[in-house]
């Protein structure tokens, strides 16, 4: 399942990453990456059963402040 997982996150930058060098979007690049590592982290919380944060916990920081 773990290979699986990896092939999938694989075929996704595969399919993303070239394009975004080919026209030298470097800012999405550097997005897409941190999204991707962001999801990456967060998958394999799941898989190895990891405590993670929940990030609507932080959303719901952010909002309670607003004015």
């Amino acid at each position: 399942m773990l290979a699986l997982l990896i092939l999938l996150f694989l075929v996704i930058i595969l399919i993303d990453v070239p394009p975004l060098l080919r026209d030298k979007m470097y800012r999405e690049l550097a997005v897409f990456s941190v999204l991707m590592a962001i999801a990456v982290l967060y998958s394999l919380g799941q898989f190895y059963n990891w405590p993670l944060p929940n990030p609507v916990r932080a959303l719901e920081t952010v909002f309670r402040f607003q004015p």
